[in-house]
């Protein structure tokens, strides 16, 4: 079976080998187990079910809700010779029609097909009909109410056990807490499922937190970076999107919006555009993304605080799915923080507020935290990370200046005590801070705060750097600050010893002073992380991918990927036995394609030397 399965590998797919825990999936998967998979995006998740139903007989069913993904993953199977199809709404009448007869007629191995359409009446009785041999549950974390995308209709498909009782069952995410593991193991009765919990890191990763000054030219700062390469940026609002999209273009990089208040056929023909490299950059909601396959996105910028660190891991993981370097930069400004606390305020249900409120508070102390991006993200996901340094976030390679901040902290939660002291209750963040910077409003006048021994003793620092020390000393658990739209500050118990200690442990805290003037990267290309190769060739390829894309109709990495093609103009192979070594070339892609990549690459070198490389 092993030589088997690395045979198909290398035919349908172009590899020579598997990725982490990939082989072990689908052993567990072709012995007929059910299979629990977290697995990142970028990690092979979807090799997991495709390359056993190739190997098996019969039909697997690939339950995804996401219908751009469906028709991607099927062009990409058909174009690697794997007989593939899919059933969704975006098929008229005659189009369902012909499938469905070819399913009848044993012509398929994988049949994507959508919740939804799960439920119509009469599928469940034709899918027995069909006898499928495998069901896997892509994006199984929307089952989950826990989970950072629940979505109701995702419960209905645990009814497939009543029918399909006997058969082994797949469940796949890319990102899901202990809680909503737990949850999709129950939701949908998987029998002693065999988990593989695949690492979250993604080292290819480079992480950046910088202070949201100037977001317009921060953002054309990183599309200049990655000149005629994907990027995706997110918005908190659809206007926002659209204001982005534009402004970015009339600066000389094709942009466009995407949010879920377009009409669906200007929101499909940006999403294509983008997908085919017909536009660099994609200014969106997060209504974008999760039916994306495109695997060479070279940064994801948010301009604004996502509401959680889960989505926020899940829209970094659409740069870099190659395992090429890509860049995952935050714009962060403390306003948001209000904002988002407004939106929770509305929301109708208290059970609901309370978890969003500690979600948002996680996502504030990653923004924030001087400790490193990326053990902050795997803490976050039970994964222990136990390197000093990852060599790939902003505070790793730019550790935050520190001081000496036993007086600053002192002043702050004196301050904290004497307003309680005076009023005999707690007031928010904010009026500390107007109070230690001397501040002259309604509030303190009305309190007679000014006669305060704290007032307009903090002159040392502006308001924004004390917002920055109080936050860190809530997150050192010497303040806490109470959920709610009315949020006051108060000195905990460990605040109030620490306060009252003569010999009081000396804090180290992060100087909140303002940002310098931040350095302009060097070029992505030939950064660690990176395949090296001869990148004028690399170029070529690439139009010549482009133009082979643009004849059939597919996007270009359909064809093939930057990985793919970052091999060829390596290992310069002008034969076809030579090409048909290369990664990412199967049997059909090397009958395909062979003949007019090495006639390109042989051309290349009547007019360029070969480069070696280490």
């Amino acid at each position: 079976m092993g030589a088997n399965l690395k045979s198909q590998l290398k035919k349908t797919f172009g590899y020579e080998s598997f990725r982490p825990l990939q082989e072990e999936i689908i052993r567990a998967a072709l012995d007929g187990r059910d299979v629990l998979v977290l697995m990142p995006t970028g990690g092979g998740k979807s090799l997991c079910y495709q390359l056993p139903a190739l190997v098996r007989e019969g039909l697997t069913i690939v339950v995804s809700p996401l219908i751009a993904l469906m028709k991607d993953q099927v062009d990409a199977l058909q174009a690697a010779g794997a007989p593939a199809t899919f059933l969704n709404s975006t098929l008229n009448a005659d189009e369902s029609r012909h499938r469905i007869a070819g399913l009848y007629r044993g012509e398929y191995k994988l049949l994507y097909i959508a919740p939804e359409r799960l439920m119509l009446s009469g599928t469940i009785e034709m899918l027995e009909s069909w006898k499928p041999q495998c069901i896997a549950i892509d994006e199984a974390h929307c089952i989950s109410e826990w989970g950072h995308d629940f979505r109701p209709e995702y419960r209905q498909i645990a009814n497939l056990r009543d029918q399909f009782g006997q058969i082994p069952m797949m469940a796949l995410t890319a990102t899901a807490t202990d809680r909503v593991r737990e949850d999709i193991a129950t939701q949908l009765r998987l029998h002693e499922p065999q988990r593989f919990i695949a690492s979250f890191n993604r080292p290819n990763l480079q992480y950046r937190v910088t202070p949201r000054r100037s977001a317009l030219r921060q953002i054309l700062e990183v599309a200049s970076k990655h000149e005629g390469e994907s990027g995706i940026i997110y918005c908190g609002s659809r206007n926002g999107t659209e204001r982005l999209a534009q402004r970015i273009t009339e600066n000389g990089v094709k942009a466009a919006p995407y949010h879920a208040g377009m009409n669906a056929k200007d929101r499909n023909r940006n999403q294509e555009g983008f997908i085919r490299d017909e536009i660099q950059v994609i200014c969106a909601t997060i209504a974008f993304g999760m039916g994306i396959d495109k695997p060479d996105v070279r940064f994801v910028i948010h301009q604004d605080l996502p509401k959680n660190l889960e989505g926020y891991y899940q829209e970094t993981g659409r740069a870099g799915r190659d395992g090429l370097s890509a860049d995952c930069v935050l714009l962060f400004n403390a306003a948001d923080v209000t904002k988002q606390t407004g939106f929770i305020e509305e929301k109708p249900d208290e059970h609901e507020r309370t978890i969003a409120r500690n979600l948002l508070q996680q996502m504030v102390h990653y923004a924030e935290s001087r400790e490193c991006r990326r053990k902050v993200l795997l803490d976050y996901f039970s994964e222990t990370y136990d390197e000093e340094n990852c060599g790939a976030c902003d505070n790793c390679l730019e550790p935050k200046e520190t001081f000496e901040g036993t007086e600053s902290a002192q002043k702050f939660l004196a301050c904290i005590f004497r307003v309680h002291q005076k009023t005999h209750f707690n007031v928010g963040l904010n009026h500390i801070v107007d109070v230690l910077c001397g501040g002259d409003n309604e509030k303190i006048r009305r309190w007679n705060h000014q006669e305060l021994s704290t007032y307009n003793i903090g002159t040392e620092f502006g308001r924004d750097e004390w917002k920055v020390i109080g936050r860190e000393l809530v997150r050192l658990g010497l303040a806490f600050q109470t959920p709610g739209q009315m949020s006051v500050i108060e000195l905990t118990e460990q605040g109030a010893q620490w306060l009252r200690d003569t010999n009081r442990k000396t804090l180290e805290l992060t100087r909140p002073a303002p940002a310098k003037k931040e350095k302009t990267s060097r070029p992505r290309k030939g950064r660690a992380g990176d395949l090296e190769c001869d990148e004028a060739l690399f170029e070529k390829l690439r139009t010549l991918r482009r133009e082979l894309a643009s004849e059939r109709g597919v996007p270009p990495y359909i064809i093939f990927g930057d990985v793919a093609l970052r091999h060829m103009a390596r290992d310069y192979p002008t034969t076809l036995g030579a090409f048909g070594l290369g990664h990412g070339v199967g049997e059909k892609k090397l009958n395909e394609f062979g003949e007019i990549f090495t006639k390109e690459i042989t051309s290349y070198l009547e007019n360029n030397p070969k480069r070696e490389f280490a």
